[in-house]
């Protein structure tokens, strides 16, 4: 894994496993295709070239620390997505991460989702409380 610059699943999957692309540390794109709906836990975690991730629509679940310390992504876009619950620490230590879009259908968000993610929001929202950020995310879409 430590030399993966690309990843592209295949079609006929329904998830990405646990742990299945985890310190692929120079992975750079991450193509994730229609029919996907849960990204597994550990799944992107410390893949801290991370920059461009596409999200399909079908997607409903990100699991716990399936995008922690991915250190070099700045923007997440899951706004076309059917997500609706987004595990424990999903994004923690994404210190770059300054824009991400999500969809009204997220309804469940688990501990320090966002946790160190303080170019994500305002100074005056606490960027460690998953239900401040996420309603912050919400209102500025």
């Amino acid at each position: 894994m430590k030399e993966v610059t690309k990843v592209v699943f295949l079609l006929n999957i329904t998830k990405v496993g646990y742990a299945a692309c985890y310190y692929a540390s120079i992975l750079v794109v991450v193509d994730i295709p229609e029919g996907i709906t849960i990204i597994g836990s550990h799944s992107f975690e410390f893949c801290k070239s991370l920059k461009d991730i596409k999200f399909p629509k079908s997607l409903t679940k990100i699991g716990s620390y399936s995008f922690f310390e991915c250190s070099s992504l700045e923007e997440v876009d899951l706004l076309h997505t059917n997500v609706l619950q987004l595990g424990d620490f999903a994004f923690r230590d994404c210190t770059s991460l300054r824009e991400m879009k999500v969809p009204d259908s997220l309804q469940t968000f688990g501990f320090d989702v966002f946790y160190n993610g303080f170019k994500l929001v305002p100074s005056t929202i606490y960027a460690n409380d998953p239900n401040a950020v996420v309603a912050y995310l919400q209102s500025i879409q």
